[in-house]
Formats: structure tokens, sequence, C-alpha cells
């Protein structure tokens, strides 16, 4: 079968983002036998003419469009981004008779509402590699699909497909889906080593996307895949696990492969502020750690419980300690507004986070409200969002008593501080 894979992101926001998750989709369908295009439309001047000329060229007999983003998550002045997808899929409707096949960690958090939004055929729910290769080969002979997990079809519920071993999915080779102008540049390349959260932040989407349980694939395999793209140029690679350091014994398995393997690159992660010692971040820094996002969000131990958090302000204090003397940059986050927070708690953020001393800082105002959380939960008792609603459209929690005041308290704190956006 001809599969044309298209990944329809195409903001850059805080960085140029390389589709990872779609590009091991296409390796997964190429060691099954099928003939497979992978075209990024971020690298396109025109996404659509792009999309109407492959398709002209190669005459799929399946597409696969992978969705990325919903929306930004700014409350103040947010942006619905499934538009110009809807817009990819039309042109693949008139180019191509071809069945249109949705996937990607957008899409996964809606999968039906998404599905109808978009108008598309199918849609796989979770891990694509194992249930894509399958799929395209029951359409290529007529076969019933909608047995397959993670397969979506409108009307029917959903089942989300699960890989239990990562090591048997295959990692996508440098020329596959990154693109010869990233080598030697600013592009962070990003890397997966494990999938699933158990954390149950309250107002998290990760279950929905990657599941409660932690798989990982070997040390030694990430740190080889990581060899093959140094050869090939990339010296950035940006950690995309949900918490680089859980299980800590894996995360120090993972830095010490990296340092056997004598890799000269540069490493970002995300740190979930408990569970860190010296030896961990020791690690990391000869690994080639030079930045961290440091994941703690608020300031204010209440908020922390709120959100169902593990750690508490001392802590993040401690764990950022740690990685200034390492001499690793450190970014932070902020979510203001959640529920339970009053001037007093979003004070007492604003004020903790001036302790850490942070290279780089990012607030934002409202928490976006995603299906199956507990904030959802909490909205809906509220009178926040109704029981109906779907939440595609992008919806935002503020606490009450905040919606006018904490805007402008937000900008006034940026305003003094030039490392604050």
């Amino acid at each position: 079968m001809k599969v044309l894979l298209i990944s329809a992101n195409t903001e850059t926001m805080n960085m140029l983002t390389l589709p990872l998750g779609l590009a091991c989709v296409c390796a997964a369908t190429r060691e099954a036998g099928h003939d497979v295009v992978l075209l990024d439309l971020l690298f396109e001047p025109n996404p659509r003419s792009a999309v109407r000329d492959t398709i002209a060229d190669f005459r799929p007999d399946v597409i696969g469009v992978s969705v990325r983003n919903i929306d930004d998550q700014e409350e103040e002045h947010p942006q619905f981004l499934l538009a110009p997808v809807r817009e990819v899929v039309a042109d693949c409707r008139s180019a191509s008779a071809a069945p249109v096949i949705l996937g990607g960690a957008g899409y996964s958090i809606f999968p039906e509402s998404v599905l109808r939004y978009l108008g598309a055929d199918i849609g796989i729910q979770g891990e694509g590699e194992a249930a894509f290769p399958v799929l395209v080969e029951r359409i290529g002979r007529g076969a019933e699909v909608s047995d397959l997990p993670g397969v979506c079809l409108p009307g029917r519920a959903v089942e989300r497909g699960v890989a239990a071993r990562l090591d048997d999915l295959p990692l996508p080779e440098p020329g596959l889906w990154i693109p010869p102008t990233a080598s030697g540049s600013s592009v962070w390349v990003p890397v997966q080593s494990r999938r699933g959260c158990p954390m149950d932040c309250s107002y998290c989407s990760t279950p929905m996307i990657e599941g409660r349980s932690i798989r990982r694939r070997s040390p030694e395999r990430i740190a080889a895949w990581l060899a093959d793209l140094r050869e090939a140029g990339h010296r950035n690679f940006s950690f995309v696990d949900n918490m680089f350091n859980l299980p800590l014994s894996y995360a120090k398995d993972l830095c010490r492969s990296i340092i056997e393997a004598g890799i000269d690159i540069n490493l970002w992660c995300i740190i979930y502020p408990k569970w860190v010692d010296g030896e961990l971040v020791e690690l990391m820094r000869r690994a080639g750690c030079r930045q961290i996002s440091l994941g703690c969000e608020s300031g204010s131990g209440r908020m922390l419980r709120n959100f169902n958090k593990r750690f508490d302000p001392d802590e993040v204090r401690a764990v950022s300690k740690l990685f200034e003397e390492a001499g690793i940059e450190r970014r932070g986050f902020l979510l203001l507004g959640g529920p339970g927070e009053t001037k007093d708690t979003v004070e007492e953020s604003l004020a903790f986070t001036d302790t850490l001393n942070l290279d780089a800082l990012k607030i934002m105002v409202g928490l976006r409200i995603y299906p199956q959380t507990a904030l959802a939960g909490t909205a809906l008792a509220e009178g926040v969002i109704g029981a109906e609603e779907d939440l595609l459209s992008p919806r935002f929690y503020v606490a009450a008593g905040l919606r006018d005041w904490l805007p402008e308290r937000a900008a006034e704190y940026r305003a003094s501080r030039p490392w604050v956006n």
C-alpha cells in the first residue's frame, strides 16, 4: 500500500517542533512493507499546495494526518489551531479518494470530537506504531477494522491502544523526519525514552495520550540512537518525557549510557522537583544536560496540593539549587488561577519564584480544561462548564474573583522582570 503521512502542525509557538511521533509511525509502517512518504508542513512555504502536489505525484492509497495541538493553551489570547488542519483534510478529500486517518497527541485527547470536526474517516487514539500498519493492511484487503485497539470510527467508543514494550517499536532514522536545514542549527531534536505518567496532576491530559503506566526504552538503545543522530550532524536534543527523573534509577542509567557512548551533545529535559539527588544532577551534567524545565507550577503549598503535586516549595527550592550549583540553566512555569487560588496564593507564588533565581520563567493565567481530569470535574461542579460540552473549543478555569485582577497582576510582574514571559 502507498501511504502518505502528513504532519499538520505549522505552529512554532515556543520552538520548532519536529514530528517524532509521526516519524515513529512512518518507520513502523515501512517495516511492515508499505511504501510511505512523510510530509512535514512546518517547513513548507505553502502547506496546502504541498499537500495537493504530493498527493498528485504520489497517489496514496491511505492518508494519515497527525494532529499535535488543539490550541495554544493561552487563556488571555487563545488560538484555536484545528481550523488549518480542517483545510488540510479538505484538500486531501478533494485531491484523493483515499481514506483519511487521524492520529497524534492532540487527537488522542478528543478522539470523537476531532474526528467529527475535521471530517476524517478513522482515528487512532494513543500509540500508532502498532495499530496503524495493521489498519493499513486491513484497509488494503477490505477487512473489518473496528475491533483494532485504539481505532476510532464515527459514533463508536474507542479503547486506547498501548504498547507494553517500547523496545519492540522502531526508532526513525534521521533522514526520515529531520530536514537538512536542521543540522547544526538551533532546532532541538525531540527524544522520548519513556511514555506514560502516574502522577495524576489535576489538570493534565497526558494519561489520555500515553496512559498512566511508565514504559521505557532501554538506555542503551536511546544512547545508540542519539549517537546516530549526532553522526548525522545534530547536537541539540530535547527529551520530551513527562518527567526525566522518574524513575530515578532509570534516569541515572540513561545518563551513564550516554556518557559511556562518548557523545558530544546538548540536552534539555523536564524535571519533576522531587526524587532528585546530587548524583543524578552530576550524571546529567556529564551527559550533556544544559538546561531543564522545572515543573513546579506554583510556589504555594496549598495550590500544589490542589494540583495533586507530590512535592512542596522547600523541595522545589532544594532541587533548583542543585541544578544551579551544577551550572545547568533552569526554566520555570507558573500556572495561576486554579481551583482554590486567591490573591494571597498568587502573591505567595510570585514571591517564591523570585527566590529561585531562575534563568527564565513563563506565567500562564488560567488552566485549560481537558476532559476526564479532576479540573474538569471541579469546573463542572462549579458551573464553569456544562455537562454536554466536549471541551474541544478551549475553555479555561480561573478561580472566582480573580478573572479581572490576575491578568493585570501577571503583566505587572512580567514588566519588571525581563526573564519572565
